[in-house]
């Protein structure tokens, strides 16, 4: 059985070494052969927009547009979407394989029996 790993990340640059933590564990997971879906909420929202993970910078750390790239390739990233309404964000917005999606699709994920969460 293929372990399923959900990331939420809910913060941005103002944390960013928890930021980034959130970001290297799912894109770890993606590498270790895990089912990874990511959710950016709260100020994370931004990064699913183009260009704002490549702005964000924490010394002796993965640029956080390469791990999102990785998680992107691998596995699923989702804004939620009161996050994204309140930062007036659409879909169309969004870097490309990024989706905008609600409360209740995070919490159908993380119900599974196989998922494992983690907050950031």
């Amino acid at each position: 059985m293929t372990r399923r790993l959900v990331v939420k990340v809910t913060c941005g640059a103002a944390d960013a070494e928890r930021c980034n933590q959130g970001f290297t564990v799912a894109a770890a997971a993606v590498a270790a052969g895990a089912e990874v879906s990511l959710w950016l909420t709260g100020e994370a929202a931004w990064y699913g927009v183009p260009g704002r993970a490549e702005a964000f910078d924490l010394p002796l750390a993965t640029p956080l547009a390469d791990l999102l790239a990785a998680v992107v390739a691998g596995g699923t990233v989702t804004v939620c979407s009161q996050c994204a309404a309140r930062r007036d964000i659409t879909g169309a917005d969004l870097l490309d394989g990024v989706v905008i999606r609600g409360a209740a699709s995070f919490a159908e994920e993380v119900l599974q029996p196989e998922a494992q969460a983690l907050v950031y």
